[in-house]
């Protein structure tokens, strides 16, 4: 499917997505497992009732730092019998989540903790493969950044292309901050035994908000790499912008629809991650690029490509809500747990 479910705001009882209060009515382990399999079967529904010529693969994405996420997910995917041919499974090493189900921490306490060394890919790739091994197809490491060593770490380089030829994952990357389009480029260049390019894609955060990295992801996109995009809602900032709301006022659809079905229309071609934490929201956000209600019926998505209306509706949206990326990343950074 291109658009998946991203497990951040359901593996865990605290992240810094607006209103959670008003979405979840348990934090405990019980009720958020109980949340992400009504979410997960919603998923699955949705993609056998969608598919047409072509079967549509659910598409789940974890990471070890998103509290039990592989937990949650294998056990959904065994106790449903799902054949690891019939899910599409992504995951991430890289941050330990440290906060021992709390939402609320002291200050300056981390919910998670980075550590890019061949020494913690390891372990994680062993704990990642003991909940979800079976059915994961994409393993990545979870927000590269120049400061972290990972780009230039050769024995972990070695280490994810012995995983993806021995386990046969692909192997990605995904990249935060100002600097996504700096670290895109730079990853690109990264090769194994100075052939085979090691990752084969990258997680990106873009949407109306953040654009800056729109020409980098185009690069890797014709270099071959696949191209994920996490965060298309911003945390769930871009719902109040008046640009967002006026337009897809005007185009008859949901705000969060149009801001995802921008995002999907890209030159650059992405996938992208959807956070929702209920029904509602998961079936609201598949609507960006396919017809919910009537699956024969053009969708948002060809819409903003296909009609001079919708082709108006997607330049001035692009345009009037585009900010710049320090101060996107200034204003994410004092987002609160909740």
């Amino acid at each position: 499917m291109r658009v998946g479910l991203g497990l951040a705001a359901l593996g865990r009882p605290g992240y810094i997505n607006l209103q959670r209060d008003s979405h979840l009515t348990s934090r405990s382990v019980e009720g958020m497992q109980q949340q992400a399999n009504s979410v997960m079967d919603a998923l699955f529904q949705q993609s056998r009732r969608l598919s047409k010529e072509e079967k549509l693969i659910p598409w789940l994405d974890c990471a070890r730092s998103y509290g039990l996420s592989e937990k949650f997910v294998g056990e959904y995917l065994k106790s449903n019998n799902v054949s690891p041919a019939d899910v599409y499974v992504s995951s991430k090493w890289g941050y330990t989540y440290v906060a021992e189900w709390n939402v609320e921490l002291g200050e300056g306490e981390p919910h998670e903790v980075k550590n890019h060394s061949l020494e913690n890919f390891l372990k994680q790739l062993q704990e990642t493969s003991e909940h979800i091994g079976e059915y994961v197809k994409l393993y990545q490491v979870h927000s590269a950044t120049f400061d972290s060593g990972i780009l230039t770490n050769t024995k972990v380089h070695e280490a994810l292309s012995k995983c993806r030829e021995e386990r046969g994952w692909k192997i990605g990357l995904s990249v935060s901050g100002p600097s996504q389009d700096a670290l895109i480029r730079e990853a690109m260049q990264i090769k194994v035994s100075g052939q085979q390019r090691l990752f084969d894609s990258v997680q990106c955060t873009y949407n109306i908000l953040e654009q800056r990295p729109h020409d980098a992801l185009i690069e890797a996109q014709q270099s071959g790499m696949d191209i994920i995009i996490k965060e298309g809602l911003a945390n769930g900032r871009t719902l109040s912008n008046p640009t967002l709301l006026e337009l897809s006022s005007k185009l008859n659809c949901q705000p969060d629809q149009l801001a995802l079905a921008a995002i999907l229309v890209q030159p650059f071609q992405p996938r992208v991650l959807s956070g929702s934490v209920t029904v509602d929201q998961l079936r609201s956000n598949l609507g960006s690029f396919y017809s919910i209600e009537d699956p024969e019926s053009m969708s948002l998505a060809e819409q903003l490509v296909s009609t001079k209306e919708g082709k108006e509706v997607l330049q001035k949206l692009m345009d009037s809500c585009k900010m710049e990326s320090e101060k996107y990343w200034n204003d994410r950074s004092a987002l609160k747990w909740n």
